[in-house]
């Protein structure tokens, strides 16, 4: 069960944003993911709780952020509930898309679960549903997904996979690197992995 935590920043500028104090694992119905933010001031800033299935479906997200919570699954495409802060108030969305995205490092490892892609296939489109802070407004989203290459490390702690896909966002055309192994992001844009006490899983 790897435990660990990650540094948030803004991709663009790298203004320190929070950090994500995470453990993830395999498990009956395929994978979870917890974490708890924290604010640059130590102050609680919200929490992530992910499930998804064998087939990197999410089956349960529940995300809180500035009092703003939102339940979600893949229910003809993806569900979800937002409540605001007074929770009097909570609206119901539904898009026909594939999964749901946000700014923890929790939704790359999904979509790259989801995807399964292989270094020689082509780049695949996917549809997001993006959960945007603070307050977790919803958008819709495409982007292209691409494994550009699969390298085994040798470590002390056995061989490590390390995978590099290239993300694009098709509506402007701007292209990323994510760098995977197993269910740990080691890199990628606003995201640095700070601490890591156990290895990564491995998917089977």
């Amino acid at each position: 069960m790897p435990r660990g935590r990650y540094s948030l920043h803004d991709p663009h500028d790298h203004t320190p944003l929070a950090e994500e104090h995470f453990h993830c694992a395999p498990g009956p119905s395929g994978w979870r993911y917890v974490s708890q933010l924290t604010a640059l001031s130590g102050d609680p800033a919200g929490s992530v709780d992910l499930t998804l299935d064998d087939l990197g479906r999410p089956i349960r997200l529940e995300l809180h952020a500035s009092g703003w919570q939102v339940r979600g699954a893949a229910l003809d495409g993806v569900t979800w509930v937002r409540t605001d802060p007074t929770g009097v108030h909570a609206t119901e969305g539904n898009v026909r898309a594939h999964a749901f995205t946000g700014t923890s490092p929790a939704f790359l490892i999904a979509t790259a679960r989801l995807l399964r892609l292989t270094p020689d296939a082509s780049a695949t489109r996917v549809r997001l549903v993006a959960f945007t802070d603070p307050v977790l407004a919803p958008r819709t989203l495409d982007q292209s997904w691409a494994l550009i290459t699969r390298e085994t490390h040798a470590t002390d702690n056995g061989p490590l996979t390390v995978e590099e896909y290239q993300v694009t966002a098709l509506d402007t055309g701007e292209q990323h690197a994510v760098h995977l192994s197993g269910d740990v992001i080691l890199s990628a844009p606003g995201i640095e992995l700070e601490d890591l006490e156990s290895p990564p899983s491995a998917f089977a």
